[in-house]
């Protein structure tokens, strides 16, 4: 397998708690998909999920540039889920999905890390 981009993100979680007390529903609408709330909102602590999951998804915008692809990407046409083992993958949708294959993209690995002060995110897309 060929590396073909790589993104690393690190958002701060205070931010999001900020972002959440302010927007609340109305941020995680546009922010995340469907299952990615669900996921979230049944954590004790949403902020640091919410947090892993933007790490995650402007990680793969920096994949997909550093892989050559230029294309405008919205928050919801990459969604973050987890394997049956419990470890991260990536979802592409709609224009996201396009530019994967585009590029040739036949693997995403993702690592997410987050404390209670910050989350992290890396996207490797590989061919």
């Amino acid at each position: 397998m060929t590396p073909l981009g790589v993104g690393i993100d690190v958002v701060d979680v205070a931010r999001v708690e900020r972002l959440l007390r302010r927007s609340g529903e109305r941020a995680l609408l546009r922010l995340l998909t469907a299952g990615e709330r669900a996921y979230c909102v049944a954590q004790p602590e949403p902020a640091p999920h919410v947090a892993a999951r933007i790490a995650a998804k402007e990680a793969a915008f920096k994949a997909f540039q550093s892989g050559g692809a230029r294309g405008l990407v919205s928050w919801r046409e990459i969604e973050v889920r987890r394997a049956d083992h419990g470890e991260p993958t990536l979802l592409f949708h709609d224009r996201a999905r396009l530019l994967a294959q585009q590029l040739g993209v036949c693997r995403v690995l993702v690592s997410l890390s987050h404390s209670r002060l910050q989350a992290a995110a890396i996207v490797l897309l590989l061919s």
